[in-house]
């Protein structure tokens, strides 16, 4: 989509019957077609989009930047599992979905950062920490510039009209209760079914890897894992009832093979962050501080490498008896 032209800024949250979803939320049973589990769940999250675009906007609380990057990550994966359902405009506005998600995604590093820079030095002795309160402070104005982007990014045309795309995409359409879709959708529509191709392939990246997996690698099998929780995650309601037990263990260890890796990352990240910083700092008591901070983090990023097989087991055992 083009920039949009220079405009007065819009900046307060509308509400869902205000972007087009309806008064009541969406809901699905188990026997309803698999595209009215799809705009349910679409509906579902444009809510929690809106729920948390004031608290993104003002900032107050990191969390809602977070709960609306999930939510646009979460829409994201629904409309790729959707295989066709909801018809050509949902590609168009995955894409859109995309530009958003990397816009808050920016923000929400350095708010992983920071707070992860913060609690590392916590318990550091009291002479050393002016010294790594100007470490902090250096990535905090640099959040501010990128937080800058994302609010000029919220308050554009662009924004406005992907929040309406999203609830036109959700509202139920009268031919789905009637109808049933296409044949080559409908082989790919079974939500429950679909699982089995997002497992295969964290199962084949898990074979792919040596004894010791480069960081880059153990970072692609975190993505594969939160991609089949969030397939998980869709075809839970879709699920029969012997079935919705087994789905929702999976959900289980996928979340927990996602916080591994997540903090495995967490950790590669900010290690990466303060040996760039160890090279370039003029102030020595920083560089120093970054060092302590390197070691640390270092740490932990080999405890969470001794504890990522485990976790994929785990997921392998909820798989089981479902896939």
């Amino acid at each position: 989509m083009r920039e949009e032209p220079p405009g007065k800024p819009r900046t307060a949250t509308p509400t869902p019957a205000e972007i087009g979803l309806p008064e009541e939320p969406l809901t699905a049973k188990p026997a309803d077609p698999p595209a009215t589990h799809v705009r349910a769940r679409l509906d579902a999250l444009a809510r929690t989009l809106l729920a948390h675009e004031a608290g993104t906007r003002s900032g107050v609380d990191p969390e809602d930047l977070h709960q609306m990057r999930v939510a646009v990550r979460r829409m994201r994966s629904v409309l790729k599992l959707s295989g066709g359902l909801l018809g050509p405009a949902a590609e168009p506005v995955r894409a859109e979905l995309g530009w958003l998600g990397a816009a808050l995604g920016e923000v929400r590093d350095y708010d992983v950062l920071i707070g992860h820079l913060r609690a590392t030095v916590a318990d550091f002795e009291a002479v050393d920490q002016l010294a790594a309160q100007r470490l902090v402070a250096t990535f905090v104005a640099e959040r501010g510039k990128v937080k800058r982007k994302l609010t000029r990014a919220l308050n554009s045309t662009r924004y406005a009209t992907l929040r309406t795309s999203v609830a036109q995409l959700a509202r139920p359409a009268v031919r789905e209760a009637t109808e049933a879709p296409p044949a080559a959708v409908a082989a790919r529509s079974d939500l429950v079914g679909a699982l089995r191709k997002a497992y295969r392939k964290l199962h084949k990246a898990v074979a792919a890897l040596g004894q010791d997996p480069v960081d880059d690698d153990l970072h692609d099998l975190r993505i594969l894992g939160k991609r089949l929780r969030y397939a998980a995650e869709l075809a839970k309601p879709a699920a029969r009832k012997k079935q919705a037990k087994d789905v929702k263990a999976l959900i289980g260890a996928a979340k927990h093979l996602q916080e591994v890796l997540g903090d495995h990352q967490d950790a590669v990240v900010a290690a990466e962050r303060m040996r760039a910083l160890v090279e370039t700092a003029s102030d020595a008591k920083i560089g120093f501080i970054a060092g302590r901070i390197a070691e640390r983090e270092l740490a932990k990023r080999a405890r969470a490498r001794a504890a990522w097989p485990a976790a994929v087991t785990g997921i392998d055992q909820a798989a089981q008896h479902l896939l």
